[in-house]
């Protein structure tokens, strides 16, 4: 496994230990901050596949970092935190993050979920069967990755697409979110509703056509989410 590995932490015990497994685990490019400001450097240096990322850093906050790398790179992070309330797992996939692992954990389960994330990465640059999935507000590009809505590119995390692409493959079909979250996180025993609920939430923001209702990916009652087709007339 070539995939650069940028692991942010100010406890040197987690970066070794995170390391060791990582390593053992087929993964040899790997770097090491403890704080922001050498992070930054680090990502300048050798741009990162993928971000492991403390939220209390001494010199900044993660989610605060996080929403900054935003504005610069779609690069998946993975944030770090003793913080286990839903309000503070909502936040930081609010700023930015991919996925939310509380301490302790079981650094096993961080690869687990590295590997995910880097496997979703690599779909999403992959250059597929020449298909579009055009619909009245949006299209979906599965040859280039892309989507477009009023003629413009949206910027899509590996995992947005990944999880819209499911949904428009799979129209007007009820899914749970533990179904969405085995079928496209690709786990079972990792993650819980609110990483799902958050996708969603940001996928809906970029493709529906007003912020004050829903047209495509409906939430139904006590079963789940459907994903509703409204094709594009043709001309």
């Amino acid at each position: 496994m070539e995939e650069c590995i940028l692991l942010v932490d100010d406890e040197k015990g987690i970066l070794d230990m995170l390391e060791i497994v990582l390593k053992k685990e087929g993964f040899r490019n790997i770097k090491k901050a403890q704080t922001g400001k050498a992070a930054s450097q680090l990502i300048q240096e050798f741009n990162p596949r993928l971000i492991v990322l403390d939220v209390m850093l001494p010199d900044v906050n993660g989610l605060e970092f996080c929403m900054e790398l935003r504005k610069k790179t779609d690069v998946p992070v993975l944030f770090l935190t003793a913080k286990t309330s839903d309000y503070d797992k909502l936040t930081g996939f609010a700023m930015g993050g991919d996925d939310y692992i509380t301490k302790p954990f079981n650094p096993m389960e961080v690869t687990a979920r590295i590997k995910v994330q880097l496997r979703h990465q690599h779909l999403y640059s992959q250059i597929d069967q020449s298909n579009m999935l055009e619909f009245q507000d949006f299209s979906i590009n599965k040859n280039s990755c892309e989507v477009k809505k009023d003629g413009s590119v949206l910027e899509f995390t590996a995992l947005e697409y990944s999880l819209l692409l499911y949904f428009a493959e799979h129209p007007n079909r009820i899914f749970t979110t533990s179904q969405l979250y085995e079928n496209v996180w690709e786990q079972i025993n990792f993650g819980d509703e609110k990483t799902v609920v958050m996708h969603i939430s940001r996928i809906r923001k970029k493709i529906e056509p007003e912020t004050d209702k829903v047209k495509y990916i409906h939430n139904i009652r006590g079963l789940g989410y459907k994903f509703i087709p409204h094709k594009k007339e043709a001309l």
